[in-house]
């Protein structure tokens, strides 16, 4: 094989390494970002639903005396658990406390963002 032929077939292969690699997904940081993106849905369904008692940030007092800190809810319960309770519909002790409907979706994501918190 000559020198020029070498050379052409080491460019093609090159070439087509680049190609391949350009059109492979990312796989983990596409995953890292799809779980952020949940994550962020749950940020917003615990600022809607769970903020006016519960803090839902990464320090600071809840505004209901009593209503634990959405961050350590991780320490307080499995969050298997609790996905299980928001799915049934959580029963507390006392009356303050709304129950909530969530779907399916809305609990994956506020697991997911609950997750963060517990980080």
């Amino acid at each position: 094989m000559s020198k020029a032929l070498k050379r052409v077939l080491a460019a093609a292969i090159a070439a087509s390494a680049l190609v391949f690699c350009a059109a492979v997904p990312a796989g983990a940081s596409d995953v890292s970002q799809a779980q952020q993106d949940l994550a962020n849905q749950g940020q917003m369904l615990a600022e809607l639903n769970c903020a006016r008692c519960h803090s839902i940030k990464a320090s600071g007092n809840s505004a209901a005396m009593g209503a634990p800190p959405m961050r350590e809810f991780a320490q307080k319960w499995p969050l298997d658990a609790l996905a299980e309770a928001l799915a049934e519909g959580i029963v507390t002790g006392h009356p303050d406390m709304p129950e909530f409907v969530f779907t399916p979706d809305q609990i994956s994501a506020l697991m997911a963002f609950l997750e963060t918190l517990a980080e």
